[in-house]
């Protein structure tokens, strides 16, 4: 049910804020709001907001189909409120080493919710790295994120283009961190599980 709240939030804002461009621009990461205002709300409500219908779907698919895994877990080690800390703390400090960097770029903006939907997709492959991911045919989850990883460095390194992959690197790396702090055991069963194939 959490993870459904969060969708429809984030469709209900995200809506509202392509309706309404005013909305929009008070609750983009635009880092000298944040600096010289410190409006610092935006390091999360940039993450209920989107560039257009495609950017808004694909993410909540992804929050969707994995973040019901991880809401489980998650629910029964640190209780529900825990589930919904770390997806919105994930938001936050996967937009953080962005902000830094451009802290005083008055040219740059970012959104999305790619970060948070980034932590919950890679603790969910921590809990099950076998599990098929379509993309859009059949990949295994750990299969998944070295390509994830490595797309998404090649890409920051890049630089240019509108998608935010350091957002991407920092929220998996959270998601897997948090896991691992949360539940120590999880390294081992992950490790235990990759060690045997489940096929479709």
């Amino acid at each position: 049910m959490l993870t459904f709240a969060l969708i429809a939030a984030t469709v209900l804002v995200s809506w509202l804020a392509l309706e309404r461009p005013a909305l929009l621009n008070r609750l983009i990461l635009w880092p000298p709001a944040i600096d010289r205002s410190k409006q610092y709300d935006r390091l999360l409500t940039h993450g209920f907001i989107h560039a257009d219908w495609s950017h808004l779907l694909f993410n909540m698919i992804t929050l969707y189909f994995f973040g019901r895994v991880v809401e489980r877990v998650m629910t029964e080690a640190v209780g529900p409120v825990g589930y919904v800390l770390f997806y919105l703390s994930a938001i936050v400090v996967a937009i953080l080493p962005t902000y830094m960097q451009h802290r005083h770029d008055a040219r740059y903006s970012s959104l999305g919710a790619s970060g948070g939907v980034s932590a919950v997709l890679f603790a969910s492959i921590m809990l099950d790295p076998w599990m098929w991911i379509m993309v859009p045919l059949p990949v295994p989850g750990f299969l998944y994120a070295i390509g994830y990883v490595a797309f998404s460095f090649w890409k920051d390194r890049q630089g240019g283009g509108n998608v935010n992959h350091s957002a991407h690197l920092s929220g998996a790396a959270y998601g897997v961190m948090f896991m691992l702090l949360m539940e120590p055991g999880v390294l081992q069963s992950f490790l235990q599980r990759l060690m045997n194939p489940r096929f479709l």
